[in-house]
């Protein structure tokens, strides 16, 4: 570092580590299984006459499509660029820097503690029990936070957080804190949602995106659901022009009829690829399934799983390694990929068994 960055950088940054996104981690692969995208990309039509203009900062066509895929009101809802600006925004608009905390579950999705600790908040955290559940006392002791962030079904252990547990937090932290569901695999888990509580509890957020059963991971494109009030406090705070044109022309088609339709029917797609899955990844020796299946991924324990990641990417094969989340040692994330990929998968750690000798 030189000596006026060292001078100028806002100190909570100096020992921040960045998120180690699938392309940070990887700039190359044949198959790449291990940002939990979706396999299908579909074709859409992109009219440039308006790009020498400013976009909307909500634009009406996609608020109004998004609002009526999920039964709510468009005062309810803000677009944001992936669901990660929605964390984002979240944080700066209802936490002080140097002041207050949010609080995440680990293991869990990375990013909530780093946006907090970019604006200087302070992350509490309450692990998951040892079968990934929420650990709802040790959560309500907490109170001393702003946000609680609940991934469901979590990345990275597929698993839904219990309804009377959910509700149990929301109760707890009515009058002191919102209580953020993060739905980016939904799709995969529909009756999971909550999106049809968010009249009931006021304190209640859900975010959601089109990166994953939608299959725009390239799109950026998100929404923050709640309450009127929370949604006109979040658009104090994004940035003028968010959602470019195109993005809004590509967001609009895949929320109308024929897109959901579309969508629909991956999904279910992928929800019998992802069973067929694991059951073949349970039968090899040594693998051992980690959490449960609701989302687009499986995650499993391999005692060699250094070893067998090597080689995956040594052939071409990007899975994600969550050995350095609590308490998943050893353990591999792979994302459902189509037919030929998850073979592919599949007959590499065959071959990987083959040569290592790994026995049931």
């Amino acid at each position: 570092m030189n000596d006026l960055v060292a001078k100028l950088i806002n100190e909570n940054l100096i020992p921040l580590k960045p998120y180690e996104s699938a392309r940070r981690l990887y700039s190359g692969g044949q198959d790449w299984l291990n940002a939990n995208e979706s396999p299908f990309a579909n074709d859409y039509r992109v009219d440039s006459s308006n790009f020498n203009r400013y976009p909307s900062c909500q634009p009406k066509r996609v608020v109004d499509a998004y609002a009526g895929y999920v039964g709510v009101s468009p005062d309810q809802l803000i677009v944001t660029r992936g669901a990660d600006e929605g964390i984002e925004l979240l944080i700066r608009t209802f936490c002080t820097p140097g002041k207050d905390n949010i609080l995440i579950c680990p293991p869990t999705y990375g990013m909530y503690a780093i946006s907090a600790e970019t604006c200087d908040i302070g992350v509490k955290t309450v692990p998951l029990t040892d079968g990934f559940a929420l650990n709802t006392e040790a959560i309500c002791d907490q109170d001393d936070v702003n946000l609680v962030f609940i991934c469901s079904p979590n990345n990275p252990t597929g698993t839904r957080a219990a309804i009377n547990d959910v509700e149990k937090v929301l109760s707890h932290f009515k009058d002191s804190a919102l209580v953020v569901m993060d739905e980016a695999y939904i799709e995969f888990d529909s009756e999971g949602s909550w999106v049809d509580k968010l009249s009931q509890y006021p304190n209640l957020v859900v975010l959601r995106t089109l990166s994953k059963a939608f299959g725009l991971a390239g799109l950026r494109c998100g929404f923050t659901l709640a309450s009127e009030e929370i949604i006109q406090s979040l658009l104090k705070v994004i940035a003028p022009y968010p959602i470019p044109e195109p993005v809004a022309q590509i967001a609009a088609q895949a929320l109308n009829k024929e897109g959901l339709a579309r969508v629909a029917l991956q999904v279910e797609t992928l929800n019998n690829h992802r069973q067929a899955l694991k059951s073949q990844l349970a039968n090899r020796p040594g693998i051992t399934l980690v959490g449960d299946t609701t989302a687009n991924f499986v995650l499993f324990r391999f005692e060699k799983s250094q070893a067998l990641m090597a080689y995956l990417v040594e052939n071409g094969m990007l899975i994600r390694d969550q050995s350095k989340q609590l308490n998943l040692k050893n353990c591999l994330r792979a994302t459902v990929g189509n037919e030929e990929q998850n073979a592919r998968l599949l007959t590499l750690i065959d071959s990987f068994i083959e040569q290592t000798g790994v026995s049931a």
